[in-house]
């Protein structure tokens, strides 16, 4: 999906559009908490427990989902006065409707050149990316937040219950729905700020990834057994800082590998990085919390080592998000030119050569806060 947001805007302003691509996930997170509390009245209903039914209809949801995308969206916006070009396996839906028409497709093609110049790739190119140093620190920062997320996600109901047995399912089902709404009220406030502040992408980062460890280490050690719920607010605080953090190191991977390998470099990278970083998650389900016997023992220190080790692998993913900005200030500082349109659209000529377009010359400078919405009624 980064490589598809990628084709409709510059890389230094897909980070707003990202993160409104994410937002589905901590949507569904809190609609799953709220609503699973009404699923489990509907146990025994048609021979079926309520999970059960729960997994039969948002299967079913997104198996229409599935096939309706395939007329929804357009592959690619169409330069003006192109048409779609359809194939022999998809002949029998309808065409899928011109993203952009008018003046709309006009200013796009002439804002976003490289998008409409298509370049063929080779298994070469792949490579290349892959042994470009700059995808595995991007892995490592995926790599903490995720296992996080994915950490929090399956056993935030059993974090809650380690810090106050005395819940029942249903509230811990519904206890469960702030903390991805907090998730959702972060992306919508700091990834449109990270877009504006696009050469800053490591602080945009690092500072929410910094709120989870806080809010870990008030879920570990604050309150007690008697005043459970200030340990709550640290889970409310790991959800508030988990929400940028996703769409921030996608966008900052489509911008780095935008300019060095074209449309390619953004879809290889992007697979990387999510593909190898989502090992994380991994880590996170199968050795804490209930696949960690000793951790997992009844008392005021249950799962305290599993938080210890999700604050580890936060300040793994804030060290890699410094040693990538240095590192990358140093390659760039000898490559002249590079820098400059590291954050922008690029396509090369055909001699080779890099050319900016006009949306990346327009984000040569960050735009900060300047246009806003109230500024602009002034």
């Amino acid at each position: 999906m980064t490589y598809y947001l990628t084709l409709f805007y510059p890389p230094s302003r897909t980070g707003k559009r990202i993160g409104h691509y994410f937002t589905a996930a901590q949507v569904s997170a809190a609609v799953v908490g709220l609503v699973s509390a009404g699923f489990q009245k509907m146990d025994g209903r048609g021979g079926l427990v309520g999970f059960q039914w729960m997994f039969l209809l948002y299967g079913l949801v997104a198996i229409i989902l599935g096939f309706t995308l395939l007329w929804w969206l357009p592959d690619r916006p169409l330069a003006p006065g192109e048409r779609p070009t359809g194939t022999r396996w998809l002949q029998w839906l309808p065409a899928s409707r011109p993203a952009l028409t008018g003046a709309d497709a006009q200013t796009h093609y002439e804002d976003l050149t490289r998008v409409y110049q298509r370049q063929a790739w080779t298994v070469r190119d792949c490579w290349n990316v892959f042994v470009d140093w700059r995808v595995w620190p991007l892995v490592i920062m995926y790599f903490g937040v995720v296992g996080v997320g994915i950490g929090v996600q399956n056993y935030g109901t059993v974090i809650i219950l380690a810090t106050n047995p005395r819940l029942t399912s249903i509230q811990l089902s519904l206890l469960f729905a702030p903390i991805w709404i907090m998730d959702l009220i972060a992306i919508l406030l700091i990834t449109p700020l990270s877009d504006r502040f696009h050469r800053h992408r490591a602080l945009f980062f690092s500072v929410p990834v910094c709120i989870q460890i806080a809010g870990l280490l008030v879920t570990t050690y604050a309150g007690s057994v008697q005043h459970p719920w200030s340990r709550y607010g640290g889970l409310l605080m790991v959800g508030f800082g988990l929400g940028p953090t996703v769409p921030i190191c996608m966008t900052w991977t489509a911008e780095i590998f935008q300019h060095r390998h074209g449309e390619v470099g953004v879809a290889v990278a992007a697979a990387l990085v999510s593909g190898l970083g989502n090992l994380g998650s991994i880590v996170t389900t199968y050795a804490l919390y209930e696949g960690w016997p000793s951790d997992a023992r009844p008392g005021p220190a249950k799962y305290r080592h599993s938080n210890l080790v999700m604050v580890g692998i936060l300040c793994a993913s804030i060290l890699s998000s410094v040693v990538m900005t240095v590192l990358l200030a140093l390659a760039d500082s000898g490559a002249p030119g590079t820098k400059q349109s590291s954050s922008g659209s690029s396509v090369n000529d055909v001699r080779g050569a890099a050319v900016l377009d006009r949306a990346a010359r327009r984000d040569l400078q960050e735009r900060g806060l300047g246009r806003l919405w109230w500024r602009r009624r002034r």
